[in-house]
């Protein structure tokens, strides 16, 4: 049993550290960008021992911090992990320093404000990540729009107000469906807690409309076809570090958000609408991939790749209901709701990495436009070697994290249905079309204008960055054990319960 309470130090450390940077003032930029580097470093070492003290074989929830919070509602600072809360966090760790690194030059207007927004928004998701008590959850969940809604709004593109705007609905209307089905639980059982809500007897129509509330909350963060349409508006007018942050933590708690609260709380119904689930999740694969494939801008290119790649992860949840619910093959569906989780940390750093990358030629250009590029390997080889592994990555190219999570999700599927798996398999086509051809356009070829003729290649600092994300994307594809390890026992607590109807 731990001895000092680990989630709340990596929790409120980068949020303490945040309100210091804050302090700085805005004369003294680079006190501020080493002072929030050696913040978000700190939080990272803090939250290893997440990792090396778990123990994977029980998979239950721990570190555990209780105490009462609002006493006359019995809201509770409730707070535990298990693995896949884990493996969730430490990505949102890890991907911060490289934030922060890759920020180092490009913002230099109100600096200070800028990494204190950082560093809060990494505090606050993961809060999101180690909640167990449901308001709790709900306030760090709407609380993560404030920074992102700064960080856009402030250091964003030209129509960075509409996109702050449609941002801040979309997400903020779909929570409040979240919220009524939130506060119905809570009248049934006089708790906040999870597991008080996960036992809780519910009729079959209590189950459906408590499934669409929470739909309505986490498909809009994935975000899942139709309501997707804020993601790439977000993308194009974000500064880097917020699309970095978007892509590769944000949208995974819409996911984390399934697992967490639809399987457990409703499965019933979660098995009942599954159809809907995995038929919604199949025209993101394929129908945003042809999207991705006639945009003109590389950010908004990568911003429908993402919809389609986190297709891939409702797919494998909501798969694993009708494994184990309808076939009752439970090996398939551990195998559906783990390359959920595989997908889900994998496109943390292969659409994080891909975004920095923009981000380097937008620095030097400033444009994100695909036309204003060609030949880049010419005169960035070093630059051009990072976007083109990437790249494969995107592609789900063996080798590469991007390979693992698809592949098991794809399995998965052929075990309920070949055609499903068929439809699922078909994105690696479209995907390696509009991915193959934006490095065809952008790196390979002739130097095709002045701008990119003047280019240098990547500094140190960019080397570091870009190098940090390809390490996840090596180490994961070639050796993804620790990671499935860290997960299994908890992925198979959270399927053996789908197994136990509540009505």
């Amino acid at each position: 049993m731990q001895s000092w309470p680990i989630l709340s130090l990596v929790i409120w450390l980068p949020i303490l550290g945040g309100a210091l940077v804050s302090l700085v003032g805005t004369g003294r930029a680079n006190v501020a960008r080493w002072l929030a580097l050696a913040v978000a470093i700190l939080v990272f070492a803090v939250s290893i021992p997440l990792f090396t003290g778990y123990d994977a074989a029980s998979g239950t929830m721990q570190f555990i911090e209780n105490h009462v919070w609002i006493g006359a509602i019995h809201a509770n600072y409730y707070l535990g992990a298990d693995g896949i809360s884990i493996a969730l966090i430490l990505l949102t760790t890890f991907v911060t320093i490289l934030v922060v690194l890759g920020a180092w030059d490009s913002v230099k207007d109100k600096v200070n404000q800028y990494m204190a927004s950082i560093l809060i928004l990494e505090g606050v998701m993961i809060g999101v990540f180690a909640a167990m008590d449901a308001l709790l959850f709900y306030v760090f969940f709407e609380a993560m729009l404030i920074p992102m809604f700064v960080i856009i709004g402030i250091w964003g593109g030209p129509r960075r107000v509409y996109a702050t705007l449609k941002f801040f609905l979309y997400t903020f209307f779909g929570s409040i469906f979240m919220l009524i089905a939130l506060i119905y639980l809570y009248l049934q059982t006089h708790s906040w807690e999870l597991s008080q809500f996960a036992a809780l007897p519910l009729s079959a129509t209590a189950q459906a409309w408590i499934f669409f509330a929470f739909l309505a909350g986490f498909a809009i963060k994935v975000p899942m076809w139709p309501v997707h349409t804020w993601l790439p508006d977000a993308h194009v007018e974000a500064p880097t570090g917020g699309s970095v942050i978007l892509a590769a933590i944000m949208l995974k708690i819409g996911g984390y958000g399934f697992i967490r609260f639809s399987l457990p709380i409703v499965p019933d119904a979660s098995q009942q609408f599954a159809w809907l689930i995995i038929a919604m999740s199949l025209i993101a694969i394929i129908y945003i991939g042809y999207v991705a494939l006639v945009q003109l801008d590389m950010k908004k290119l990568i911003a429908y790749s993402s919809v389609a790649h986190m297709g891939f992860v409702t797919l494998g949840v909501f798969i694993s209901l009708a494994l184990v619910r309808v076939a009752g093959d439970k090996n398939a569906a551990y195998l559906g709701v783990s390359g959920a989780m595989v997908q889900m940390i994998s496109h943390g750093f292969i659409s994080g990495a891909m975004f920095s990358c923009v981000g380097v030629l937008y620095d030097r250009v400033h444009s994100r436009l695909i036309k204003d590029y060609g030949g880049v390997i010419n005169t960035m080889p070093w630059f051009a070697a990072f976007w083109v592994l990437f790249s494969m990555a995107n592609c789900g190219l063996p080798g590469t994290s991007g390979f693992v999570g698809e592949f098991m999700v794809i399995l998965a599927s052929f075990a309920m249905n070949p055609w499903v798996a068929a439809g699922a398999a078909f994105t690696l086509i479209i995907g390696a079309a509009y991915t193959l051809w934006l490095v065809k356009r952008v790196i390979f070829g002739a130097v095709t204008n002045d701008h990119v003729a003047k280019l240098k290649d990547i500094n140190p600092r960019e080397a570091l960055m870009l190098a940090g994300f390809a390490a996840g994307v090596l180490v994961l594809g070639i050796w993804p054990e620790p990671l499935t390890h860290l997960m299994d026992a908890s992925v198979r607590l959270l399927v053996d319960h789908l197994l136990v109807a509540k009505i």
